[in-house]
């Protein structure tokens, strides 16, 4: 929440700048799939608006993954620029962007009590495993498609609405574990053979949020 407070600010200092040379902008507040944010808007023509935003949130889960039970965190931190193409008179518009993209989820593996734990394709002791620990990461960059609504009272005060798809690409995950470095010998040459492919696995899984659907809500003032 802290990384979007100072990226809000940022923002509000480049709108309070674009207001020198322009009075043709809107400042927004957003919630959605991508975290809550704050939006600037610039009407460069009649038909094309650039929209520059922010939006951040985390929030905490739990479930399984690959055959192993984790509690999971998950990041949402992205950067966006966007140019929207309006029909006329109609709220209805075309979306294209590019966003910086920092959404991860970080998991650890939960403590069940078992005295074995399955990981790849083979059962290890639980106390020479220690805890799993997995960081799944996107690509920096994303591309961004979607169309919107824009509905406005007066020319000052409106309701946006955005149904997309945000790009992640294919995860990057880490695994490791916590026992590795202290377990036996024979279990550590196993265990790390095991936790790649156990890596690959989750790879796998989490290839399923490679395409990341947007929906969101925003509530603008026009000046």
């Amino acid at each position: 929440m802290k990384n979007l407070i100072s990226k809000s600010a940022l923002l509000m200092l480049a709108l309070l700048a674009a207001n020198t040379a322009s009075a043709d902008f809107g400042v927004g507040l957003k919630a959605g799939t991508l975290g809550l944010g704050v939006e600037g808007r610039w009407n460069a023509l009649p038909w094309l608006d650039v929209r520059v935003g922010v939006n951040s949130f985390e929030y905490d889960d739990d479930g399984s993954q690959a055959g192993v039970s984790y509690d999971a965190t998950f990041s949402l931190d992205s950067f966006y620029a966007t140019g929207n193409f309006r029909f006329p008179l109609s709220p209805f518009r075309v979306t294209a962007g590019i966003v910086s993209n920092g959404n991860e989820f970080a998991m650890v593996s939960q403590d069940s009590g078992d005295v074995f734990i399955d990981i790849g394709d083979d059962t290890f002791n639980t106390a020479d495993v220690g805890t799993l620990q997995s960081v799944t990461s996107f690509s920096d960059t994303a591309p961004y498609v979607g169309v919107g609504y824009d509905f406005e009272i007066f020319g000052k005060v409106g309701l946006n609405l955005d149904f997309g798809v945000l790009w992640q690409g294919e995860p990057e995950v880490t695994l490791e574990a916590t026992g590795l470095d202290t377990a036996p010998p024979a279990v550590q040459t196993a265990l790390a053979v095991e936790l790649e492919n156990e890596r690959f696995e989750l790879e796998d899984e989490m290839s399923d949020f490679k395409a990341w659907p947007v929906l969101s809500i925003g509530f603008v003032y026009n000046f």
